[in-house]
């Protein structure tokens, strides 16, 4: 008897992408499982962002296409879930009758439950049915946040930090490994807060050390953490272990001390610039990545030329930015939003123009050098890879012309850079 085909598309962040393969796990029994499919599929299940403004207006266009096919008898159900439909949950059900069941950020085995119309009640899911490729791995330390920022809507979402049993992530991990996974990514809204909602203190240097020692796991990777409280004994991990990438993605937000309070940030310009030049002093070679938001309520000119010389100065490998979206419910949504939006993206064209130019002089430095690169797929005659200094997805890449070349897609292979580019490099393999 053929398995009915269930499609889980998730839009949004990688923690969302971990809630997804979480419940296909627990539905694969009973469902072929795809994930962001263009197929056929019996069952649709959209796992939504509510976190800024294009975020959810990408979130309300899918639901409203998935409709459209449930109203035409296309598909059988349709069900939706996350951070959209938790935030707005009543308004979606009174608008959007073709769906037949909204969920929130409620615990996948209780959405997993109500699907199948069970009585399962596991405590804890560690089996994943991944999306991604079998080499890699997202690994999600935590849920929720404490810092409360002004401008964001996580807490509201998700709540509180809670952060996963260590020896829950121990196992997952394991698990992920006999999946061929070699990469391990680790994500949370702030990873350096593990373990505070345990017994008061940090437990991420304890916790990346424990992963470290897994057979198959090659490279660790930090996402998300914050400035202010980060170990210092993590950088020494960074610096020491083999295994843990010279990488980090740390959201600084901006650099102006006026508008670092206005976002509740806890730290002022020349803490940001401290730590900085700290996190460089103990991993020179690190590939730090950070992401910006510009037009913050109050911002001015001169506010948002400081921010430009503070990444000139800095020369961040990755940074990426956002104009400011007022959401509602978060103390910055009380605040007159007085940056028009034209300006908002005229200061995202001008911030990214100037660290585009940063990239391509930092490419060129790559220029001869021999580099380590995980190959990730294929693409228009091309191996597509990454170095340590590069995450899925948001990063640059390697690529390696397929000819007179055979590599296994998963593999590691030493790659000579012969040109560079503004986001990606070329290389030959050694």
């Amino acid at each position: 008897m053929r398995k009915p085909i269930l499609n889980i598309v998730t839009l949004g962040c990688s923690k969302n992408k971990v809630d997804s393969e979480h419940l296909a796990a627990l539905l694969n029994d009973t469902y072929k499982i795809v994930h962001d499919s263009d197929g056929k599929s019996d069952v649709v299940i959209i796992n939504t962002c509510g976190f800024i403004g294009d975020a959810k207006e990408e979130s309300i266009d899918t639901i409203l296409e998935y409709a459209e096919l449930r109203k035409a008898n296309k598909i059988k159900k349709l069900y939706v879930m996350g951070c959209l439909s938790q935030r707005y949950k009543k308004e979606l059900n009174a608008e959007i009758h073709e769906v037949d069941a909204f969920f929130g950020v409620e615990p996948v085995q209780h959405v997993a439950a109500e699907i199948l119309k069970s009585d399962y009640h596991a405590e804890y899911c560690c089996e994943r049915v991944l999306s991604t490729p079998s080499h890699y791995a997202y690994l999600k330390i935590s849920e929720g946040c404490n810092r409360h920022c002004a401008f964001c809507a996580i807490p509201l979402i998700r709540g509180d930090h809670k952060s996963v049993p260590m020896e829950n992530l121990i196992k997952e991990a394991e698990n992920l490994t006999k999946k061929g996974v070699k990469e391990l990514i680790l994500i949370a809204q702030d990873l350096t807060y593990y373990g505070y909602d345990i017994d008061g203190k940090s437990h991420i240097v304890e916790l990346v050390q424990k992963l470290t020692e897994i057979d198959g796991i090659e490279w660790i990777r930090l996402h998300y953490g914050y400035p202010l409280g980060f170990p210092v004994e993590l950088l020494e991990l960074m610096r020491d272990n083999p295994k843990i990438c010279h990488y980090i993605d740390l959201p600084l937000q901006h650099v102006s001390t006026p508008i670092l309070k206005a976002m509740r940030r806890g730290v002022d310009h020349e803490q940001t610039v401290e730590f900085v030049k700290k996190v460089r002093s103990y991993v020179p070679d690190i590939a730090f990545r950070s992401t910006f938001i510009v037009g913050f309520p109050g911002e001015t000119e001169e506010q948002f030329e400081e921010l430009l010389d503070f990444i000139k100065e800095m020369r961040f490998e990755r940074a990426g930015v956002f104009a400011y979206s007022a959401e509602e419910g978060t103390p910055a949504y009380e605040l007159d939003d007085d940056v028009p939006e034209d300006v908002k993206q005229a200061r995202v064209s001008k911030f990214m123009d100037v660290q585009q130019d940063i990239s391509l002089e930092i490419n060129s430095k790559r220029l001869g050098r021999i580099e380590k690169v995980l190959i990730d797929r294929t693409e228009g005659g091309y191996y597509v890879g990454r170095t340590q200094y590069d995450s899925p997805e948001v990063d640059d890449e390697v690529l390696i012309s397929m000819k007179d070349n055979k590599i296994e897609i998963g593999s590691f292979v030493n790659v000579k850079i012969v040109q560079a580019d503004y986001f990606d490099c070329y290389g030959e393999i050694c």
